[in-house]
């Protein structure tokens, strides 16, 4: 299989530009810049892209690589960082630039360079840098440049090389997917044969080759990436899946119900299907606990032990099946070289104390978009295929601070409200217009913040919680902005927070985007 290499230096866009690859059909992984030169050619891959990264390229323990990773004879692109880190290497300069770029800036392009095909010859990019190449290393030539930068792409087609100053990767640089596309499909070579289809197809495949007779455990949750995996399961393996279904208390209001009517006997899918009803034993285990890294081991570890149990009680299992999205892995810390953001209960493997032979991770390379297509592919529902996400550890990374009955009730009953008002404004605006609003976001909640502030109602004081209100729009869920949801909207489901949901006197709207922020509060 055709693959293009993203070779991280602790860039904030990392998979970014890996989801970018993948929207040219083109499969994609990302490794740390300290992968071995050896296991990097062991692969063959089609192309590399080197990431942006925190650092300058010319200080001392700066991030970095070996001359002979651009002599390989594979083109290799770099993205900011990475453009910057390729001129130093072969014998370029890159220094402090005395004004920084950063946000939205006017670039002109020498379009005859293979890299701008079909590219206007003046457009916008996305500058982030406080460098810049001073000097071109020998054989490179400046295609691009903008009023403060003279070198803002460069390239040497005699050996394939390219580098681009600005992030061609985010939205903001309207055309950099055309200039990625350029890199991967016409410069490597790639065909595009990274489809879902396929994909579907040879994971059923490959799941009946190595499952054979054995049988398989899987930890559903009821959102989209466990559905989707127990979906691609089940048409592999049929009965020898069992599915675990382990309602921690912490899910939305009536989703633990919702998802045995789905998965349960009378649903779609052929599996055995458990339900483990196991509220209070959560409860006991984060009672006291605040810090949000604890509180996800804690929700992550019960599950593995739970697993365990009903894997006694159902005789021998063989794999145990997780959920896993390749988003996960990479904020967990494994395949690059960004800073771990935080770690996610299903990533990692197993503890040495569970007794399955290996774990099976169907959707471990896919984003969260592609795994929808891959439920499509399935002929999962589009109503569960295009549910909101959710977190593994559920509304415990939704309650800030300690984890009890009281405030799950809480934060079940704001998000009830809170999700029925917007669906309810966007399908207003959807029967009058014919078309979904422009604000209609694509992941709602709302979570409970930990402060505590005097209200009064009824003429009396009041001492009591405050809801944060989230809502975003993104096309990935790699960079989001905050959803402009009316004000009508966010007034009434104020007001109906404040007086149907006890506990609750103030309701705040978060505004943060993605980056800095994440989407979820913890």
């Amino acid at each position: 299989m055709e693959k293009i290499l993203v070779i991280d230096f602790g860039g904030q866009y990392n998979q970014l530009v890996a989801r970018r690859v993948r929207e040219c059909n083109v499969y994609c992984e990302i490794y740390s810049y300290k992968t071995p030169l050896d296991k990097i050619k062991a692969m063959e891959p089609k192309g590399i892209i080197l990431t942006g990264g925190p650092s300058s390229c010319y200080e001392e323990n700066a991030a970095t690589c070996s001359k002979e990773l651009f002599e390989l004879g594979i083109p290799v692109l770099g993205l900011c960082y990475g453009a910057q880190l390729m001129s130093h290497v072969l014998g370029g300069k890159v220094e402090r630039a005395s004004q920084r770029e950063y946000g939205k800036t006017e670039v002109d392009l020498d379009i005859s360079s293979p890299l701008f095909k079909g590219v206007m010859q003046h457009t916008v990019c996305w500058m982030s840098h406080f460098d810049y190449i001073s000097k071109l290393a020998p054989g490179f030539k400046s295609v691009a440049w903008t009023a403060n930068t003279p070198v803002a792409a460069m390239e040497c087609t005699e050996k394939n090389l390219y580098g681009i100053q600005f992030h061609p990767e985010v939205l903001h640089t309207p055309e950099g997917s055309k200039m990625l596309y350029n890199f991967v499909r016409n410069i490597c070579g790639c065909s595009g044969s990274w489809r879902m289809d396929s994909f579907v197809e040879n994971s059923i495949k490959e799941i009946r080759e190595k499952v054979g007779n054995g049988r398989v455990l899987l930890a559903l949750s009821g959102g989209v990436d466990s559905s989707v995996a127990a979906g691609i399961l089940s048409k592999a393996i049929g009965k020898q899946l069992t599915c675990v279904f382990v309602d921690h208390g912490l899910l939305r209001k009536n989703e633990g119900d919702d998802v045995e009517k789905i998965f349960g006997p009378d649903g779609n899918f052929d599996l055995n299907f458990i339900r483990v009803n196991a509220q209070d034993r959560y409860f006991e285990k984060l009672a006291g606990v605040t810090e949000p890294e604890r509180k996800r081991k804690i929700i992550g570890e019960e599950f593995i032990n739970i697993f365990e149990e009903e894997a006694k009680k159902i005789g021998a299992v063989d794999f145990l099946a997780q959920g896993t999205i390749y988003p996960d892995v990479v904020e967990s810390g494994l395949g690059g070289e960004s800073a771990v953001i935080k770690s996610h209960h299903n990533v990692g493997g197993l503890p040495e104390h569970v007794d399955f032979k290996e774990i099976i991770e169907p959707l471990r390379n896919l984003f969260k978009d592609e795994v929808r297509q891959a439920g499509l592919e399935l002929g999962i529902p589009e109503k569960l295929v295009f549910r909101q996400p959710f977190p593994g550890p559920g509304l415990g990374v939704r309650i800030v601070g300690e984890v009890n009955a009281d405030k799950v009730r809480i934060v079940q009953d704001a998000d009830a409200i809170y999700r029925e008002e917007v669906d309810k404004a966007a399908w207003d605006c959807y029967k009058k217009d014919g078309d979904w609003p422009t604000w209609k976001p694509d992941q709602y909640f709302a979570a409970l913040s930990n402060m505590r502030s005097v209200g009064v109602m009824g003429d009396e004081r009041t001492y009591d919680y405050a809801i944060v209100l989230r809502a975003v729009r993104t096309v990935d869920f790699m960079t989001a902005e905050a959803a402009n949801i009316p004000w009508d909207t966010l007034q009434t489901v104020m007001s109906r927070i404040v007086n149907e949901v006890r506990g609750v006197n103030r309701v705040l709207f978060d505004i943060s985007s993605k980056p800095p922020g994440t989407i979820e509060l913890e």
